[in-house]
């Protein structure tokens, strides 16, 4: 067999056997979290919300949405120089993101075992 036959053998294979990583693995919607940024975030995002009485004044003052928050914690960056402090028998986490304008907020969250509370919400620097 020639050089040229064994290599479309062999890339065939090779799309063959990608197709079938697409179709098993497309369907799990797998995400790869390993890093410490995504997997507190991760976390965060999967407890429910409970909003303190500062967090819902700073809403009422309009610059930030709840949409902020998410996407906050969504695409933001955990500032972990400042972060995992105890306080309140929880663990206190500062998280930089945008609002809607694309002005940088601080976003100070409590992570407890079975919710996260919204503890304020600062304009960046």
């Amino acid at each position: 067999m020639k050089f040229t036959q064994r290599l479309a053998y062999y890339l065939f294979g090779i799309l063959i056997g990608c197709m079938f990583l697409v179709y098993f693995f497309g369907e799990k919607k797998t995400e790869f979290c390993y890093l410490p940024n995504c997997r507190v975030l991760k976390d965060l995002r999967s407890k429910p919300v409970v909003y303190s009485p500062e967090a819902e004044n700073i809403f009422k003052e309009g610059w930030v949405t709840d949409d902020d928050v998410r996407n906050t914690l969504t695409y933001g960056k955990v500032d972990f120089s400042k972060s995992n402090i105890e306080e309140e028998s929880g663990k206190l986490y500062i998280v930089k993101g945008k609002n809607e304008a694309k002005e940088p907020i601080i976003v100070e969250i409590i992570n407890y075992s079975d919710k996260v509370r919204l503890k304020n919400i600062k304009k960046g620097e």
